[in-house]
């Protein structure tokens, strides 16, 4: 555990030192580009860290990368696997990493998957502005789409959309996915956060920008 907080903390050093450096009004053109800088600037600096966020993976990475982590979920949540039966695709992104310094940002890349197969691949990315805590993290999110009209949304929306806009989203924590019953389920889209211990909340999510992205296969 101290070599991965040393690791953490000498990549938001990098990134900050570097980010002061940087033509700000370039690096921050947009939120997106934005935080994939950062998952690089991290990446750079400490390769194994950065990795984590799916930054230069190939399609086939990714999507190995996805289905373990929705075996890992599914472990943990037996409501995200009964989800699973019912959902039209899902779009997994298997780690996203998190850093900041002063200017923070988020970064990973996942896969839909329809019948279990990749049909796309997408990013999801957020920059955040003021006081940051040091350090760097990283956790998973399963986003299920239970009708056609939602996954058509993310679909028709490939060069970015913006979360909090479009089909309707809930966040699914420990508590809720305990108590949800099938009668309740009225969401076009649940989404689920996910570390290595199990669910978490889904704090920061909204405003998050998905789009899609083709990786080297």
């Amino acid at each position: 555990m101290g070599k991965v907080k040393t690791l953490a903390m000498t990549a938001s050093l990098v990134l900050g030192a570097s980010v002061l450096q940087a033509d700000l009004n370039g690096l921050m053109s947009s939120v997106g580009d934005f935080a994939k800088g950062v998952g690089q600037k991290v990446g750079k600096a400490v390769e194994d860290i950065g990795r984590s966020a799916g930054v230069g993976l190939s399609a086939t990475e990714i999507e190995s990368r996805a289905q373990r982590a929705l075996e890992r979920l599914y472990n943990v949540s037996p409501k995200a696997k009964e989800l699973a039966g019912k959902a039209k695709a899902i779009l997994v992104f298997p780690e996203v990493l998190k850093a900041g310094v002063g200017i923070g940002g988020s970064y990973g890349e996942g896969v839909l998957l329809r019948d279990g197969h990749p049909a796309g691949f997408y990013s999801i990315a957020a920059g955040s502005y003021g006081l940051q805590q040091l350090g760097a993290q990283s956790y998973g999110y399963a986003m299920f789409f239970m009708d056609e009209e939602s996954l058509k949304y993310l679909l028709e929306h490939n060069q970015g959309w913006e979360v909090g806009t479009g089909p309707s989203i809930v966040l699914v924590d420990k508590g809720m996915a305990s108590t949800t019953s099938n009668t309740t389920l009225s969401a076009k889209v649940y989404v689920f956060t996910f570390g290595q211990k199990g669910l978490m909340a889904g704090s920061g999510f909204q405003g998050s920008k998905i789009s899609r992205i083709v990786p080297e296969k």
